[in-house]
């Protein structure tokens, strides 16, 4: 794997190697979620280049860095993960404050998005130093960019839901009032819970990727109701990371709610402020129920 990268190396130096890299700067380096190609050029530089390299698992990223062909000794991996975050982020300043360049990566993707990352980055910060993200692969663009969901409303990150079922349960019942689209991650052994708990939210469409650009990529699209069934048809649907699109609330929900809500407000608020209180209570388009205020208006 590493001689089939070798090019790649050396096409990463002349891409990047004239760009300013400033030293006593903490790098968040995004990597492949499941497709080694998937690595960015300059990624590739600024592993070969920092003086120390802190990772969320040292031994999957020196095999992963192997995998480039870039040999980095153990004593150049830095352990930061959810249970050492804020101590290890000390340890990353120290570096810093001598002048060193550091890389951040997680096990995969990019960090800080449900992943360790974030301490470490607000901490940097914090005590004056630059924080550079170099962008890559990442579950939730990944999954949404292939849903099929027209973002008019925006979408909500929401990430993995709680493993306790009571608290799981609240909140998809908040999920379910929420009209923008929502992505949640999960892992194989709990995805069986997740979907019995969406069930409620009925007809309103999910799409399912699971093994993001892996050989095995699975992506499609079902109703919240149909979803636990769809799982179980195929054993290796149970199988792999899981990113979920839950699609923004169909119009079709909300239609005339807002109507009748303005036609309470308006005797009681001016029209602009009918018109706030209604977009916001019911999700629909603030432009249309200001049309319909003016015609309730003129009438």
């Amino acid at each position: 794997m590493s001689a089939s990268f070798a090019p790649a190396l050396a096409a990463a130096n002349d891409a990047a190697g004239q760009q300013n890299h400033p030293a006593s700067t903490l790098y968040v380096v995004a990597t492949p979620i499941g497709n080694l190609a998937d690595i960015s050029l300059r990624a590739l530089h600024v592993l070969q280049k920092v003086d120390i390299i802190a990772c969320e698992d040292t031994r999957h990223t020196q095999q992963m860095l192997r995998a480039y062909g870039i040999d980095r000794p153990g004593a150049q991996l830095l352990a930061v993960h959810q249970h050492n975050e804020a101590e290890a982020s000390q340890a990353v300043i120290a570096r810093l404050a001598q002048g060193e360049r550091v890389a951040y990566v997680s096990d995969a993707g990019t960090p800080a998005i449900s992943d360790p990352g974030a301490r470490l980055t607000a901490a940097v910060r914090q005590a004056g130093y630059r924080v550079l993200p170099l962008p890559g692969a990442s579950s939730v663009i990944t999954v949404l960019s292939a849903s099929g969901m027209t973002g008019e409303q925006g979408f909500v990150f929401t990430g993995f839901l709680s493993s306790k079922a009571g608290e799981r349960q609240q909140a998809v019942q908040a999920l379910a009032q929420e009209t923008r689209a929502v992505v949640l991650l999960e892992a194989p052994h709990r995805i069986e819970a997740l979907a019995q708990a969406l069930a409620v939210l009925g007809e309103r469409r999910v799409t399912i990727g699971r093994e993001l650009t892996k050989q095995f990529e699975q992506i499609e699209t079902v109703a919240a109701q149909d979803l636990a069934a769809w799982l179980n048809e195929k054993p290796e649907r149970l199988r792999g990371e899981f990113a979920l699109v839950v699609h923004d609330a169909p119009v079709a929900e909300t239609a005339g709610e807002g109507l009748r809500v303005l036609q309470l407000l308006l005797p009681e608020l001016p029209l602009k402020t009918a018109v706030k209180l209604a977009a916001e209570i019911t999700g629909e388009s603030k432009n249309a129920l200001y049309d319909q205020a003016l015609s309730l208006k003129k009438s």
